[in-house]
This record gives structure tokens, C-alpha cells and sequence, in this order.
């Protein structure tokens, strides 16, 4: 069985100081992204798993993914779509 922190799932966060909210098919549990106003973490607020029928929470992998905002990648030291299952 997976840990929890191996399972990347849809975000959806909201800035506690600017009010920014943004959602995320790139979120992980008990890690944040960092708002690009703000430049504070920030976890998010309601995740669900990535693939849900409804498509809303789709991850597009075209889209790009900022890195340097997400603090999975930076743990990692690169980007975390291209995380290694074990």
C-alpha cells in the first residue's frame, strides 16, 4: 500500500493573505504551493483524487507546472510529474 505522501491528487487553495485561489492536478498531501502574489506556502484547502469522472480535476500535461512554487519539487529537487514509484 502506497503512503499517503506518494499519491498526487487535485488542489485547490486559497491565499490567506491575498485571497488568491488557484487549483492544482499537481497537489500532494501535507505539502504546499507557494502563491505566486504572496510568495508564502500555502496547503491546500480540499484535495481530491486526480481522476475523478467529472473531468474537472483532469491533470493537463501540457500545462505548465511551476516548480519553483511547489514545494514537492522542491523536496525532490525536480519536478515532481516525473516522481519514481516504487
Amino acid at each position: 500500500m502506497a503512503d499517503q505522501d506518494d499519491e498526487r491528487c487535485f488542489g485547490e487553495y486559497r491565499c490567506p493573505q491575498c485571497k488568491r485561489k488557484w487549483m492544482s492536478g499537481n497537489s500532494w498531501p501535507n505539502m504546499g504551493q507557494e502563491c505566486i502574489k504572496c510568495h508564502i506556502n500555502v496547503l491546500a484547502h480540499k484535495q481530491t483524487p486526480l481522476e475523478k469522472p467529472d473531468g474537472l480535476d483532469a491533470s493537463d500535461p501540457n500545462k505548465e507546472h511551476l516548480q519553483r512554487l511547489c514545494e514537492k519539487c522542491k523536496k525532490l529537487g525536480h519536478n515532481c510529474r516525473r516522481r519514481a514509484r516504487w
